[in-house]
Order: C-alpha cells, then sequence, then structure tokens
C-alpha cells in the first residue's frame, strides 16, 4: 500500500487537523460552541466515536467559560489532567490548575479514610476558589463529587467535566452524571481520560478567550 506523507508547515498542522475532522465526520447536529469542544476531543484522541458519546448538560460550556472568564481554578483528579492544560491562555484571567493527588497528607488522610488518594484530593481540592472539576482517570473521585454536591444551589456548582475510563465504575458513574441536575461533560461508556479531560479544558479556555 501506497504511503502519502501530507508536505505542510508547523504552524499550520493543527487548522489541517481540524479541517480533516470537520471533512470527515461530515454533517451533524452540534451548535458552532459545542462542535469546537468536540473537534477538539477528536483531534487528542483520533477517535470519532466521541462524537457519538459525549454528553453536555444545559449551559455547561457557558458555564464554563463563564467560571474562567471570573478567575476561578480547576481542580484535576490527576497530575495527567493538570499537564495536559494549556497554561498561557489562563494567565489573561489568572486561573490556577490545581491537583492535589501527590500530596502525602492527602496519602495520608485516604489511607485513615480508606478512600483513593483521587478521591481524597477532590473532597480536599474543592476547599479551594473552584469554577470547573476535571476528572480523568478516577471514578471514585467522579463519585466523590457527585456525592458532595448533593443539595449544592445551581448557582453555586462547578462545572464537572467527568470523563474517567476504565474498567470498574467509570461508565456507571458517567451515566449518574449524565442523570443529574449538575452542570457537566461527560463521555458515556467505558471511553474517556485524561487526554479528553484536558482536550475539553483546552477547547474552554480557546472559547472563553474568543
Amino acid at each position: 500500500m501506497p504511503v502519502t506523507i501530507h508536505k505542510i508547515g508547523p504552524l499550520e498542522i493543527e487548522a489541517e487537523s481540524f479541517r480533516m475532522i470537520a471533512e470527515e465526520l461530515g454533517p451533524h447536529n452540534f451548535d458552532a460552541t459545542t462542535f469546537k469542544v468536540v473537534q477538539r476531543v477528536i483531534h487528542a484522541t483520533g477517535d470519532f466515536s466521541f462524537a457519538e458519546n459525549l454528553r453536555f448538560s444545559n449551559e455547561a460550556i457557558e458555564r464554563g467559560i463563564g467560571a474562567l472568564q471570573q478567575g476561578k481554578n480547576i481542580l484535576t483528579d490527576v497530575n495527567m489532567v493538570a499537564t495536559g492544560i494549556s497554561k498561557p491562555l489562563l494567565s489573561r484571567w489568572g486561573n490556577t490548575v490545581v491537583c492535589n493527588i501527590a500530596d502525602e497528607q492527602v496519602k495520608s488522610a485516604a489511607i485513615a479514610a480508606n478512600t483513593t488518594r483521587a478521591e481524597m484530593a477532590i473532597e480536599q481540592g474543592m476547599q479551594g476558589n473552584i469554577g470547573i472539576v476535571a476528572i480523568g482517570n478516577a471514578p471514585t473521585a467522579l463519585l466523590k463529587m457527585l456525592k458532595m454536591l448533593e443539595g449544592t444551589a445551581q448557582e453555586n456548582m462547578p462545572l464537572i467535566v467527568g470523563v474517567p475510563v476504565g474498567f470498574v465504575n467509570a461508565a456507571e458513574s458517567k451515566a449518574l452524571l449524565n442523570q443529574s441536575s449538575l452542570h457537566f461533560v461527560t463521555s458515556l461508556g467505558r471511553k474517556g481520560g485524561s487526554p479528553v479531560a484536558a482536550a475539553i479544558i483546552n477547547a474552554l479556555i480557546r472559547l472563553a478567550a474568543e
């Protein structure tokens, strides 16, 4: 089978990738703003099935954009999500990306409470000025988030980007998020992961900067 390498400048690769995604995906029902989020997830994963399994609550994207523009922080369950988030654009609003999973105090508290470190890191991290919670790895962290936000007034809820990956309670935790009244972006089924969570946040950052 012949292989053809695209001859393209380094600054044109992303734009060409996005053009190819739109062309290959074809007609869809996403509005222009939502499509930018879906497109960036497909770009990060190379997986077009996310056009079928991503779910957005009403005004989720507006909620995320508003939180960023208000300078609220982003809490992640694992360092891989935090690392994947583009930081330079955040400087204009003064947002901080927070991940506490490597803290020794979190480790000790998790052992004492017989919970996962991700769960404890999310619980303790919510004590800050958090506007978005991005969970790309640990279903236990998402289940904890769902429990913590029970009874919280709508205006005080952060946006939950809940896309943990895996086999034990990943699909189940996301199904519960999809059924909730929270502000969320999620992916149904087992697929998800840190690159997906970071891609969603990065799309929101770019939309906020427009």
